[in-house]
């Protein structure tokens, strides 16, 4: 039987604005692939740009379609339960510094 394992990477964009946005072709990701996530609603796309909470998130999106071949549904699934179980865990860190 064939073991597989997921590698989580944590990476933010260095920037002072959190509601930044940030051109479609300065990202290493097809524009193509971010329409259709747009129209998934996993990403938010205004005149060729992207919000830049969402950049991160596209790329973490393509780093999951090379690494595990899944579609773009089950990448975005992925994400959507990577995202969740990363705010479990920040508030059971926090639960356990109080």
């Amino acid at each position: 039987m064939k073991k597989y394992y997921l590698q989580i990477y944590r990476h933010t964009l260095a920037t002072g604005e959190e509601d930044g946005w940030v051109d479609l072709n300065s990202l290493p990701v097809h524009p193509e692939l971010a329409l259709r996530m747009a129209e998934y609603g996993v990403v938010e796309v205004r005149q060729g740009h992207v919000r830049l909470s969402h950049a991160s998130r596209l790329l973490k999106l393509q780093r999951l379609r090379a690494n595990l071949s899944v579609n773009l549904s089950g990448a975005a699934i992925i994400l959507d339960l990577l995202e969740r179980i990363e705010a479990l865990q920040e508030e059971v860190d926090r639960l356990k510094r109080r």
